[in-house]
């Protein structure tokens, strides 16, 4: 009996680490994609702006079902399992010891693959934030409406560049500082000279 229950610890250990090994080796590659990891249906996509190719991923906390659980939870039940049968445990503890890690461990990584999951940021840019910014002009900004030229400025900790005109009856040169005053389309804004 202890032959037998002991293969099935070490089938389980097997498994569990080959899936977790095989996911690491992956991810090493840059194969790691975790869509589809999660075995519950609460993750929506939503597109960004149009054109941007940014996919965002909002998923409402831990996932305790996942490849990556269960192959924890296998490897280490296994381990332990297999532990407690070759220090001569009797089966009632080898048992629980086996489940307790196993759980412990499937609490432990979808605990810290729900970390991770917080530390990535959308990386999307209001531009709307340059409104009332001081910028530089990239491009020369042609006067009293009569064409847009570029600007440089700081939004969010990034320099962005944007479209701008002015109203102003001169050329606004390039170099010269501007005080961004309103938003008119997603990337063009007004702009008049700082004096």
């Amino acid at each position: 009996m202890a032959g037998s229950i002991q293969t099935v610890y070490l089938v389980c250990a097997a498994a569990g680490g080959t899936v977790l090994v095989a996911q690491t080796v992956m991810l090493l590659f840059g194969h790691g994609d975790d869509s589809g990891d999660a075995m519950h249906g609460d993750v929506g996509h939503d597109l960004g702006n149009a054109g941007s190719g940014e996919v965002h991923t909002s998923d409402s906390g831990m996932s305790l079902l996942s490849v990556r659980t269960i192959a924890a939870f296998l490897a280490f039940f296994g381990l332990a399992g297999w532990a407690g049968t070759r220090a001569g445990w009797d089966t009632l503890p080898t048992v629980g010891a086996a489940l307790g890690s196993g759980f412990v461990m499937l609490l432990a990584v979808a605990w810290l693959f729900s970390m991770q999951k917080k530390l990535t940021a959308q990386g999307n840019l209001d531009p709307a934030g340059a409104v009332g910014m001081t910028a530089r002009v990239y491009l020369r900004i042609p006067a009293a409406n009569s064409g847009k030229g570029k600007i440089h400025v700081v939004v969010q900790g990034r320099t962005a560049e944007l479209a701008a005109f002015t109203k102003h009856a001169s050329v606004i040169d390039t170099g010269a500082e501007v005080r961004v005053v309103r938003q008119v389309t997603a990337d063009t804004f007004e702009v008049e000279p700082i004096t």
